[in-house]
């Protein structure tokens, strides 16, 4: 067997956030690997030994040892014993799947694909694709799944930055299209992952990926409904968290923000709600719990507006910094973060934007603009800001000396707990009244 005895050689089609860390594992596992993207400029940098993605290390001791290589021709999967799909599925502007690229992928391997070769897909979609997109396509060509070759579905669980849980030691869901092609899978995730999760079918590996992400989303949008709430009642909803939390069993904390960001969490819930309505089923948690997330950077954009209240200035014409651009801490991903929209909402009303962020050189509105980005916080700048924003709680900022600056900040991640300044409001908290302006005054 050529799992068993490393001789697979194994091709990973997409080098982004999710492939290329899948492929850098089985390269370490000493598979040969081949890495396949449409971008001349990642294939280039990959094959020098140049890691575009932040927190990813051992690319240039695999490229060295010849364990891995990247290329943009396809005809590639021609030599491969195992090809795993990991390329983008996006929403349309109307919400709706977009599987532009997994067709696009399917398209090659109808030119390409060899007999016995085992085909996984790891892009997020809705129940059904693996059998229908990839199975259904590639019968009509004459090549069934575990007879000609063997196809399964096993969902990305990648969590950029997070140290602690990594492809190895996050268990693998697996489905196969028959029980042959679930082996097949098993043994060769088993290869790079401490313990595999085997479902009956795609389709129930294809729903756990949708049904994890949906209980995040709709447990997000609670607790920033909880937020509003509790701003409305004069209640600190930090403090609220916290007690519930020392309940040992039966909660769950989870905590408000300025919305939901990645590639994940705002996408997801939509393909399960787009599914749902083609057999007649209307999901009103998860369109509610959607509504409620996608709102709340308008809530911060309010909440920006009563600060410069308190100073008796507005947000046009405002000096404003915002700290954080990246969806999460420490990584260099934008993608989908609500610190974009946070940003064309305020730049609407006029305001004077900084942008930074530690990780990121420059990041795209989503009116489509290029903005630079500032990488450092320059202290002596501070003071000549109206307000300052942390969107996003990267751990190398000094959130003491942003403090100390005694510009207002408003807090949408109640990083600066523990930092005892009135100058710094959280979201969820009580507001200073009128009569307390001059305790932000500078």
């Amino acid at each position: 067997m050529k799992i068993n005895n490393r001789q697979a050689r194994i091709g990973v089609i997409g080098m982004g956030y999710v492939g290329l860390p899948l492929g850098i594992e089985f390269a370490r596992a000493n598979f040969s690997v081949t890495g396949i993207d449409l971008s001349e400029e990642k294939v280039l940098a990959l094959n020098n030994g140049v890691c575009y993605i932040s927190g990813i290390d051992g690319i240039q001791d695999i490229v060295a040892r010849g364990l891995f290589r990247a290329t943009t021709d396809f005809s590639v999967i021609r030599e491969l014993d195992a090809v795993c799909i990991c390329v983008p599925t996006p929403l349309s502007k109307n919400h709706d799947p977009d599987l532009s690229c997994i067709r696009a992928v399917v398209d090659e391997l109808k030119k390409y694909l060899q007999p016995n070769t085992l085909v996984v897909l790891e892009s997020t979609t809705y129940p059904g694709t693996t059998e229908e997109l990839i199975g259904g396509e590639l019968a009509l060509q004459g090549m069934h799944a575990g007879v000609d070759y063997h196809l399964c579905y096993s969902p990305e669980r990648v969590d950029p930055g997070n140290t602690t849980y990594t492809i190895r030691n996050t268990p693998k869901v697996i489905g196969g299209m028959t029980p042959k092609c679930l082996k097949y899978g098993e043994l060769l995730y088993g290869a790079v992952v401490e313990r595999t999760v085997k479902v009956s079918t795609t389709r129930a590996a294809e729903m756990s990926k949708l049904l994890e992400n949906t209980f995040r989303s709709i447990n997000i949008a609670f607790v920033n409904e909880i937020a509003l709430l509790c701003d409305r009642l004069g209640v600190s909803v930090w403090e609220v968290i916290q007690a519930a939390s020392t309940k040992p069993f039966g909660f769950m904390p989870f905590y408000p923000g300025p919305g939901i960001g990645g590639h994940c969490i705002p996408l997801d819930p939509m393909y399960l709600s787009w599914k749902a309505k083609g057999e007649n089923f209307f999901s009103r948690f998860i369109e509610l719990s959607q509504d409620l997330n996608r709102n709340m950077p308008r809530y911060i954009v309010q909440k920006i507006g009563d600060i410069l209240n308190l100073k008796g200035k507005c947000i046009n014409g405002s000096r404003i910094l915002l700290l954080g651009m990246a969806y999460k801490p420490n990584v260099n991903d934008w993608r989908e973060s609500p610190s974009l929209e946070i940003y064309d909402l305020l730049e609407e009303k006029g305001a004077m934007l900084t942008a930074n962020d530690p990780f990121c050189d420059y990041i795209r509105t989503e009116t489509g603009d290029l903005v630079h980005i500032e990488r450092a916080i320059d202290k002596k700048a501070l003071t000549s800001y109206d307000c300052i924003v942390l969107l996003t709680a990267h751990s190398c900022y000094d959130l003491q000396m942003v403090a100390s600056s005694s510009v207002p900040v408003l807090d949408t991640r109640n990083a600066f707990a523990g930092i005892d300044t009135p100058s710094v409001i959280r979201i969820g908290d009580v507001m200073p009244s009128f009569d307390e302006r001059t305790l932000i005054v500078v």
